[in-house]
């Protein structure tokens, strides 16, 4: 499948560290991508490396990141289209302080959607959230009144609200129960259908159960990168297999 992020030599510094080293990798459209590997490898730098997350943190960027052709940190570069294009869901639910409606309406309000067309991009996104039905009858109602998992399909919907062509996923079922994270994980496969998806997680049945492509890191390095059952089941390299089989991470 033809990649519609790719890394080209990327390395990641802060400050002194050095904590992506020279990522090469394809990410898949209409695909899930799972990034796995221990606490620290670098994996959450790596995803929000893809959307230009990391800047505000003062991070140093050597490399491409290549999306649909063109380097998102090349000259001239739009953020806001860059952050707009490729959404991101964070590990805990973020949900602004506003109303149900207000926060899935407030991304197209900013980018001059019509006003006539607010109504119907928010029952959508919430349908294509799976939120509908759980809060059509509290969209004026506080968001921060939904439960945790909720408020996470909320976050869900935000994005999906912008019309993204790639959503990441760092963690977004870490702090959430096991129902709710079946459910996200189902979502997620529907998503895929019509965004690229990029979920990190440290849960390998997660990955083993959610993603067609896995990529595995190590000290800020891509250790293997394969199909997930191959990654699982016949790994290339034997720290995988060690990661995977609980020996380490």
């Amino acid at each position: 499948m033809s990649p519609v992020i790719t890394t080209t030599d990327l390395n990641l510094y802060y400050g002194a560290f050095h904590a992506l080293k020279g990522i090469n990798v394809g990410f898949a459209d209409r695909h899930i991508t799972a990034v796995i590997g221990p606490s620290g490898c670098g994996k959450s730098t790596l995803l929000r490396t893809l959307n230009r997350m990391n800047d505000h943190l003062g991070a140093r960027v050597t490399g491409e990141v290549l999306f649909r052709g063109e380097n998102i940190y090349g000259p001239g570069s739009d953020l806001v289209s860059i952050r707009t294009r490729i959404g991101m869901v964070f590990q805990r639910p973020n949900p602004f302080p506003f109303t149900v409606y207000s926060n899935v309406a407030m991304g197209p309000r900013m980018h001059g959607v019509p006003a006539s067309q607010i109504p119907g991009i928010v029952e959508e996104s919430l349908i294509a959230s799976d939120l509908w039905h759980g809060v059509k009858d509290k969209l004026h109602s506080s968001a921060l009144d939904l439960s945790l998992g909720q408020q996470q399909l909320l976050c869900i919907a935000r994005v999906v609200a912008m019309s993204p062509e790639v959503i990441l996923f760092d963690e977004p079922c870490s702090a959430l129960d096991p129902e709710t994270t079946i459910h996200i994980e189902e979502l997620m496969r529907r998503l895929s259908k019509e965004y690229g998806v990029i979920v990190v997680t440290h849960n390998m049945q997660q990955a083993a159960r959610v993603s067609e492509t896995t990529v595995f890191i190590l000290s800020g390095q891509i250790v293997e990168v394969g199909p997930t059952r191959v990654v699982f089941t016949s790994p290339s390299d034997k720290r995988t297999e060690d990661y995977i089989s609980g020996r380490y991470g």
